[in-house]
Order: structure tokens, then sequence, then C-alpha cells
């Protein structure tokens, strides 16, 4: 599989070509960016979203959506429709304002219903309703068993968590996450103490009922060479961090399904692909798992795949990226500016 070459999600987002090095921002543009950004951005549009739901967060950037119902889920949503927006957890803080939610709803990265790279997934998941839906936990767990939505709005209470999100694109947005913290659904998932990785499986044709086959793309249910299903994994000591969370909704209600319906995995140190969606797999292992893109090109996306501006992709720099709103280019900081939670766990 290592040998085929295809648009990869992670190429140049469509429009913008990847600069040249003699185009790459100067240290004194760094500089001002770091400066700057911030107070342009809250004098910009995004200022104006004062009302709606409050972020509870003092000396932060407007973090603050107004209420919404347009990307709201027709289906039962984990937890119930009133679990949502549920509260504001005010210890993440973030460098920048929420992007706009129709900004976040209609960029995205979901290779079984639009491949190629991210873009307007939401014009072709109308129809594909998540439910029934049932999640198996296998592996290296004390029991083995198959759960639903209702059993995992039981592990914990939602709350509600402003992180930055980061492609391997160059693309990044700053978005409301609602959900639980993963380290609690870890635990409950029983593993024994030889799981040293967990694996996530998002779902195949197989996994579906007749109806929601009928609302997926030709190339998905066989006539692609990908490996589908998706599957991503992480050491346990990266899902059991307390930045590591499983989402199930975003803006206040659950998840649509562009985001990845009806939950997902968010690392938010780590590049957007090391977030899988629509999952309905979780097996605990010994052994460093397979993950989809890693087994498709190993060299550009290494199984850890930490935001890092000194590593750049092998075609292209990740020392910069850009605001899917603004379209403004900034540097990029290491894990995602997420280091004093995470970098203990590669010996930083």
């Amino acid at each position: 599989m290592t040998s085929i070459r295809r648009p990869q999600p992670w190429d140049a987002p469509s429009g913008r070509p990847i600069l040249p090095e003699a185009l790459w921002p100067s240290r004194r543009e760094i500089v001002r960016a770091i400066g700057l950004g911030g107070a342009m951005l809250a004098a910009g549009p995004l200022a104006s979203c004062q009302e709606g739901v409050q972020s509870g967060v003092e000396d932060s950037p407007v973090t603050t959506y107004p209420a919404s119902d347009r990307w709201t889920p027709k289906w039962h949503v984990v937890g119930g429709k009133d679990a949502y927006p549920a509260k504001r957890n005010g210890a993440y803080r973030v460098r920048r304002s929420l992007n706009p939610e129709d900004d976040a709803a209609t960029r995205n990265n979901f290779y079984e219903f639009l491949p190629g790279r991210a873009g307007p997934v939401h014009l072709n998941v109308d129809g594909f309703v998540p439910e029934p839906w049932k999640i198996t936990i296998a592996g290296e767990v004390e029991e083995e068993r198959v759960v639903d939505l209702d059993d995992i709005a039981k592990v914990a209470g939602l709350e509600e968590r402003v992180y930055h999100f980061r492609c391997v694109e160059r693309w990044s947005m700053v978005v409301p996450w609602t959900g639980i913290p993963l380290a609690r659904f870890i635990e409950w998932c029983r593993p024994k103490s030889t799981a040293k990785h967990v694996r996530f499986i998002s779902f195949g044709p197989k996994d579906l009922d007749e109806e929601q086959r009928k609302h997926m793309p030709p190339g998905f249910q066989g006539a692609s060479n990908y490996p589908w299903p998706y599957y991503e994994g992480l050491r346990m000591d990266e899902a059991t961090n307390e930045l590591a969370f499983l989402a199930t909704g975003i803006f206040g209600h659950g998840l649509p399904m562009q985001h990845g319906a009806p939950l997902r995995v968010i690392v938010p140190w780590k590049y957007g692909y090391k977030n899988p969606k629509s999952f309905v797999r979780v097996e605990f292992t010994r052994e460093q798992p397979h993950t989809f893109w890693n087994d498709l090109q190993s060299t550009e996306y290494p199984y850890l795949s930490n935001i890092d501006p000194e590593k750049p992709h092998p075609r292209w720099s990740q020392a910069t990226e850009w605001d899917i709103t603004t379209k403004d280019w900034m540097p990029t900081l290491k894990y995602n500016g997420y280091g004093e939670y995470v970098a203990g766990l590669y010996g930083g």
C-alpha cells in the first residue's frame, strides 16, 4: 500500500498553493504575528459574538457564541439534547477567538464522505443518520462488551472545552467541544494492566444498516483503494492525559455528521487525523497498533504525529498555519501551544 501515491488529505488546501521557502514569514513577521494577532482578531468580526453561550473564562479572547440551530442534529445525541449546552470548563485557555460555527461546520476532513482534502463534507452527509449506534469494547480489557450511546452518557457529566484544532494541511480553528474526559471513558472500559495502547476503529459498511448505506459514496463501499474502515491509535498515557477528550458535541449541541457524529476523539496537541471520528470499536492492545495514514504513507504520517513547527511534512513546512476564517497565516506552536500539559509525555 505504501507505494500508492494519490491526493492525500493533507495536501495544500484547494486554491492555496504551498508557499515556497523564500516566502515563509521572517522572524520579524512571526514576532509581529504573535504580538498583534490576538488584538486584530478581537477587533474583527469575531468580536461581535458577544451574546449567546457564556464562557466563564476571564482574561481570554472572545469565547462566546450565538445560539443557533442550523447544525443541530435531528437524531438522538449522547446525553440527550437537553444536556446541551454543557457548563464550560475554563481551565484550558486559548490564544485566539472562536471561529464562527458556519466556518467550522463547512471545512472538514472526512474521507468516507469526501476524499481528497478538507472541504464541504456537510454537502455529502445529508440523510445519513448515526443511529442506531453501537460501540464494541475489546482487546486487553476485563470484559469485552457492546455498549450504546446511553451507556456512554452515564460515564461522566458533559462539559465544554474550548480548544485549538490544527490540521496537518496547515489550516486551524478554535472551537468549543462538548464531551467527557477521555480518561474517564478509558477507565470505564476497564483495560487490563497489559494494555499499552488504545485503538479506535470507525464505521465500515458492515457496521451500517441498509438505510445508512444508501447515503454513503460508492467508493467507501469497496470501490476505492483505501483500507476502510478508518483506524487510529494512541498510547495509554496519551489517551489518559487530562487534555484528551471524548467529544459528543460542538457549539452547544450534539455533533453534526461532518464533525464525526455521534462521538469522536479530540487530542488537541496532535494533527487532526489523530482525532478519529464516528468510531464503533475501541481496542486495547499490548503492542503499538497500525494506523490508517501511517500504513499508507509511513514517512509522512508517523504514529505520534505531535504538532511541531520544527518537523516539516516531507512536502511542506509546518512552521506556520492559517485561520479558516481570517485566512491569516501565523506561527505554529509546538504541541499546538499545549506543551505544559503534554511535553512530559515525550521527555520534554
